[in-house]
């Protein structure tokens, strides 16, 4: 009989229902969206006019999201409290001509999206899942959760040397296999119509990426851990999600907001990433319903504080010398404070304050990241957010093994501390 956690499992149960469900972006945010509602949340179109009602709206564009909650008597010049996130992973994405193959294999061409593990898709049972675009402009989300495609592996006996450094072609070796026969131009589409009951013909364009089918599950002993995909960085949507949702029913004295961005793994540069203008956008005309002017924005912003939250790395016992000496981030320890003084993360001392106020008044435990200084650091949406917007930001998350692979590992408690850390800070 496995030991019980310190913490209620009730959000990471529910983090699992939300990975299993959200293969691609598209389904994030739909998902998020979904859980936004119930809290009482409205959608509002970019298109239509924006009144000054007061309440839980929300912006849907692509593979993100913006979410807000205007308390009652909020003035224009209120500043926001924002949880960033992304809702992208890396993965194999599908070609324009998807339909390939050779010597009597169909396959399906794909291309490497983002700085994903390659080997990590491997023999590894795949779906494909995504957006269609219908013939009159209108998506629909399609997910073939099965095993369909499958990217087989060279048998050693054919290469001696693979266990002494795996080297993979992204053109050649990566091409996934989902059947025998003859290549037929349009199979793949034809199919996915099939599988969303539309009619032939009636997809002009697509969004489509493959995923691992295995689902998410508690892992260890006492399943103090948890493995599953697209843990970077559906965790923190999905924590920020639930947090804005909870701070909904709070006397506020701040604007709380979710915006969660497509394309980090590639930039950041789209509509719908971090260095496009839609949360700004966004921001500007929540001020503006609610009858405000160039300064009463100028005000708000100067007032507004942005949590980047976003995966990291914890500390790997079979690589420690990969990491900072000093900086040990643990699973299950809370979440990780990431500082880079080159500004590849944003933080800086003041928004350490900020988030140390956060996790203080939530009882929830923290810790330090910072990277090994012979090694380049990764970065996040913060320092785009932060100059983007001239947003006051800082630069969060949970500490996992595996980043970018497949199928991520992380502590089974540390969603939930995130998410009451989150929501500590929406509150102010």
């Amino acid at each position: 009989m496995s030991t019980p956690s310190r913490f209620d499992r009730g959000h990471t149960d529910d983090l699992m229902s939300f990975l299993a469900a959200s293969p691609s972006p598209y389904h994030a945010v739909a998902n998020a969206a979904a859980r936004l509602e119930k809290a009482g949340f409205e959608q509002v179109r970019e298109t239509d006019a924006w009144d000054a009602s007061t309440g839980g709206k929300y912006v849907l564009r692509g593979g993100a999201i913006i979410a807000w909650y205007v308390p009652e008597g909020a003035a224009a010049h209120t500043p926001f409290r924002i949880v960033g996130a992304h809702t992208d992973s890396p993965n194999l994405r599908v070609k324009p001509l998807p339909d390939t193959g050779a010597y009597g294999w169909r396959q399906i061409a794909v291309e490497v999206y983002g700085g994903t593990l390659l080997n990590t898709w491997l023999d590894r049972d795949l779906g494909l899942a995504g957006r269609l675009t219908l013939r009159d402009g209108t998506h629909v989300l399609v997910n073939v959760d099965r095993a369909l495609l499958r990217v087989p592996q060279l048998a050693i006996h054919l290469d001696r040397s693979a266990n002494d450094g795996l080297k993979l072609d992204r053109q050649k070796h990566l091409q996934p296999i989902w059947g025998l026969g003859d290549v037929a131009e349009g199979d793949l589409i034809r199919f996915l119509e099939q599988e969303a009951d539309l009619p032939e013909g009636e997809v002009t364009g697509w969004d489509l990426m493959v995923h691992s089918i295995e689902p998410p599950s508690y892992l260890g002993r006492d399943k103090e851990l948890l493995a599953g995909p697209r843990m970077d960085n559906l965790i923190s949507v999905h924590a920020g999600a639930a947090a804005l949702a909870a701070s909904a029913a709070s006397d506020l004295s701040y604007i709380p907001v979710l915006a969660a961005f497509d394309h980090e793994e590639n930039g950041s540069q789209a509509d719908t990433g971090a260095d496009g203008p839609l949360l700004g956008t966004v921001l500007e005309r929540s001020v503006f319903a609610r009858g405000g002017t160039y300064e009463d924005k100028a005000r708000a912003f100067a007032g507004t504080v942005c949590l980047s939250s976003d995966t990291g790395h914890a500390i790997h016992p079979n690589y420690a010398e990969r990491h900072d000496p000093t900086h040990h981030p643990r699973a299950n320890g809370g979440p990780i404070l990431k500082v880079n003084v080159n500004q590849r993360y944003a933080t800086d001392g003041s928004g350490r304050a900020v988030f140390a106020a956060a996790c203080e008044r939530a009882g929830v435990p923290w810790q330090h990241f910072v990277s090994n200084n012979a090694m380049p650091c990764g970065t996040t949406i913060g320092p785009i957010t932060a100059a983007r917007h001239g947003i006051q930001t800082v630069d969060i998350g949970v500490a996992i093994l595996s980043m970018h692979s497949a199928r991520e590992l992380c502590g089974a408690d540390d969603p939930y501390l995130l998410a009451n850390a989150l929501l500590s800070f929406l509150q102010g």
